[in-house]
């Protein structure tokens, strides 16, 4: 849909909505059991949502297209993420309130583990602790290049985030995470001829931290992802007439959040801290996006069992939230995490929304083969939002 084409439709009114997001929500079955992660899981509230509710399964960019977090969560906030591109760099800067300029060069940094080979073992380093983390960073802070400033800042866990700071720096270079163990890091590739340069500084940055890294087993080398600068969004306010706050833990989330006009509340670390969050400014806002990670977490562990479990963590919240009496309720995912795959998926993610407006279908359960029968079928994830506004009816006619 067209943004021009909402702004012009959008009325307001004192409605409010929520968007919880379960990141990594959809999975494949375990081959012992035949049940997805989503069908294990024992999510009394989540099914007794899709009884009440419309379900179905959502696209996030295309079939066939496995997306990452940043272009998932853009197309549930209602931008088609392949006209609007932001890159992984500029969401870690923003999530921990860098003070990220226009002529800013971002990147996403993980700390990794590397063998005698130089092949890659383990592409976290084990999730190290944050403070090893920031321990890491302060030991590469001292790099230099020429002609440009170095930030190195810890993030979260093994993430780091690197900015460059300078005249002439270009996008358009390939990350250095091959997404595979047992290959070796990839050169910082240009994939325009304005980046050749920039990819040079990228590559003399790497080869410095590599020989510092050398002995901080299992953090003893690094890979850069979503090389970026600022881009230019419209705000969800300015396109939906809405007042959106994010409550989320993850610095990524934070910052997309940001990126489209959200105001970033904070929060506690647990999700029952961010439904206090959102009970505690309930009065405040009218569009509410919640986030929750570990599911994704445990799916990329390969963790089957443990991605059940977070499922029903999320479950528990689910009440809590309908207490609030929103005027519409979507549960979404913003790709599939399968731990059968431990890693993200180009598979549709389940979608759920209650509205008093809805019509319901026969879906009685929350999971794969329930939202794929739902009355919604399979829909790009870039409806999502105009489907809220309608519910919440907050869009006019189109047309005569």
């Amino acid at each position: 849909m067209d943004l021009e084409v909402i702004r012009e439709l959008v009325v307001k009114n004192d409605s409010k909505i929520v968007l919880l997001v379960i990141d990594g929500l959809g999975g494949l079955p375990n081959p012992e059991t035949g049940r997805s992660e989503l069908e294990e899981a024992n999510t009394i509230h989540l099914d007794r949502l899709a009884a009440d509710g419309l379900c179905g399964m959502t696209v996030p960019v295309g079939l066939g297209i496995t997306p990452g977090s940043g272009p998932g969560h853009l197309a549930l906030f209602g931008y088609d993420p392949l006209k609007y591109r932001v890159g992984r760099g500029v969401l870690e800067a923003l999530g921990i309130d860098f003070d990220l300029r226009k002529e800013d060069l971002a990147a996403r940094g993980n700390f990794c583990t590397i063998d005698s080979q130089g092949l890659i073992t383990d592409r976290r380093a084990g999730r190290i602790s944050t403070e090893t983390c920031a321990a890491l960073c302060e030991g590469l802070s001292g790099i230099k290049l020429p002609g440009v400033q170095v930030f190195v800042q810890p993030v979260r866990e093994h993430r780091f985030l690197l900015v460059l700071r300078g005249e002439g720096l270009a996008e358009g270079i390939a990350d250095t995470d091959p997404q595979r163990l047992g290959m070796p890091p990839l050169p910082a590739q240009a994939q325009l001829p304005e980046a050749e340069a920039t990819a040079r500084l990228l590559n003399d940055f790497v080869a410095q931290a590599r020989k510092r890294l050398a002995d901080k087993h299992p953090a003893n080398m690094l890979l850069l992802r979503g090389v970026s600068k600022w881009p230019d969004l419209p705000h969800m306010g300015d396109v939906f007439g809405l007042n959106a706050v994010a409550v989320a833990v993850y610095p990524m989330y934070r910052g997309l959040a940001k990126l489209v006009g959200m105001t970033v509340l904070p929060t506690g670390m647990a999700i029952q801290d961010e439904l206090a969050t959102v009970q505690e400014h309930w009065q405040d806002f009218d569009f509410f996006f919640i986030h929750y990670k570990t599911t994704d977490s445990r799916g990329e562990d390969g963790d089957y069992d443990a991605k059940v479990a977070a499922l029903e963590e999320v479950d528990s919240v689910i009440p809590g939230i309908r207490d609030l009496s929103p005027d519409v309720l979507m549960v979404a995912g913003d790709h599939s995490t399968p731990s059968l795959l431990a890693g993200q998926s180009w598979h549709s993610v389940p979608f759920v929304m209650w509205s008093r407006w809805c019509r319901t279908d026969r879906a009685e359960t929350f999971d794969e083969n329930a939202c794929r029968a739902g009355g919604l079928g399979t829909f790009p994830a870039t409806a999502v939002l105009p489907l809220a506004l309608a519910n919440a009816q907050r869009l006019t006619k189109y047309g005569a």
